[in-house]
């Protein structure tokens, strides 16, 4: 039975131990598939941040040229001898009344340019906004006609921006969202096996005392065992020696008895010597005048005490052997408990044994998962590190980012439409 029990205790471990070795192989090819698709995410990532980062240092590039564009075509070389050279070059060519209406058509526009200008200043100073303190610089220092190409361009630079970041938003949400799942499982994972390596750790080491308390036991056992059947050989020899003894001594009593008991049974047959004539025997002392036949008075108390001599030495051969009989029942009985008593501990070590086996092959694997989902954590952990710069950390939320751009859009809109309102071309 249990030889039945530990084989299919071993058939379920090794059962166990396929299943867990399967989802160990399922679990390295995932955690290979998702290596590699995050290393691609991390070189996808840095490719787009790259790219966004050099679109907005061209776009700062652009506007510090356009700035210095205006500012060049603003200082009195350009603005001075155009003044005072172009006009006379407009009158060679046109007749003086197209020259008149060209002067005033320029002066509307220089009238409109200091509206818009002033327009997105207020715009800018209400929205804290660079681009359009900036676009306000170049449309009141710019030429007319290059004033509003500059605005849509700035316009279609915005939208482009906002295409730009509204795809990138939605790549940080998307990688935001699955970092933080990831972070989130593992952890999670992490507390699990934690708990686990603390009960495996703890189990072990109670495993180990109880089987190092039950082999102690055994070994008591043992010198117990030894210790009787070394007793019991000791008093199994002396109550066999007293034993014979007693026999022994039985039957020599009983054959000194027969000898006294023949001894007085012919004496009783003897007569007493007949007396005759006067003879000088009767002047001699006084001697026995009736048959010699022992001390028979005498002799009943020698043979009544040879009885009980002999009654003590069949007591004490009785006796020895109910004892005898007595220390060997006594004797089988505690060898039989205390056999049973170790098969029943050698079985729960074997038991013990096999568990604890089995729980520190559990730890080692607790161990070793715990290991890898640490490191996938921590991967997690510096990938989040790396998203922040450009997903989380960005200064202003996307919200106000969005929220910006479109008022300056419109503010940029509304004064193309004053330019274009009035465009007298």
């Amino acid at each position: 039975l249990e030889v039945n029990k530990k084989t299919s205790l071993r058939a379920e471990t090794q059962k166990s131990k396929a299943g867990k070795e399967g989802e160990k192989a399922q679990a390295e090819v995932d955690r290979a598939e998702d290596q590699r698709y995050l290393e691609e995410t991390i070189g996808l990532c840095a490719q787009k941040e790259q790219d966004f980062n050099a679109r907005q240092k061209l776009r700062g590039q652009e506007l510090e040229a356009l700035n210095k564009a205006i500012e060049i075509m603003s200082s009195e070389d350009v603005s001075g001898a155009a003044s005072k050279h172009l006009p006379s070059l407009l009158v060679a060519g046109d007749s003086r009344g197209a020259s008149f209406a060209q002067l005033r058509k320029s002066g509307e526009q220089s009238h409109l340019q200091v509206q818009v200008s002033a327009f997105l200043a207020e715009r800018a100073r209400k929205y804290n906004s660079r681009v359009l303190a900036l676009a306000s610089q170049q449309v009141s220092a710019g030429p007319f006609t290059k004033v509003k190409k500059m605005i849509k361009d700035l316009i279609s630079t915005l939208m482009q921006e906002a295409t730009s970041e509204t795809e990138h938003k939605g790549w940080c949400d998307s990688e935001l969202g699955v970092n933080k799942q990831t972070r989130n499982q593992n952890t999670e994972a992490i507390e699990v096996l934690m708990a686990t390596k603390e009960d495996l750790t703890s189990l072990i080491a109670r495993l180990a005392q109880d089987i190092e308390d039950l082999t102690a036991a055994v070994k008591e056992l043992d010198v117990a065992m030894a210790e009787a059947t070394s007793e019991r050989a000791a008093s199994k020899e002396k109550n066999e020696q007293a034993i014979e003894d007693a026999k022994a001594a039985q039957t020599a009593v009983q054959q000194a008895m027969a000898v006294l008991k023949d001894f007085y049974v012919k004496s009783a047959d003897a007569t007493a010597l007949a007396q005759t004539a006067q003879s000088p025997a009767e002047d001699a002392p006084e001697n026995f005048d009736k048959p010699y036949q022992g001390l028979m008075p005498e002799s009943g108390g020698v043979l009544a005490f040879m009885e009980v001599i002999l009654t003590d030495f069949a007591r004490l051969e009785s006796d020895t052997a109910s004892s005898e009989a007595a220390e060997q029942d006594e004797y089988e009985k505690f060898i039989f408990e205390s056999k049973k008593d170790k098969a029943l501990k050698e079985n729960d070590i074997a038991h013990k044994s096999a568990k604890k086996s089995d729980s520190e092959d559990a730890l080692a694997r607790t161990q070793e998962e715990l290991k890898l989902t640490q490191h996938q954590l921590d991967k997690a952990i510096n990938y989040y590190e790396k998203l922040k710069p450009t997903c989380v950390d960005s200064g202003i939320t996307y919200e106000e980012r969005v929220k910006r751009r479109e008022e300056e859009m419109q503010s940029l809109q509304e004064a193309l439409n004053i330019l274009q309102g009035t465009d007298l071309s």
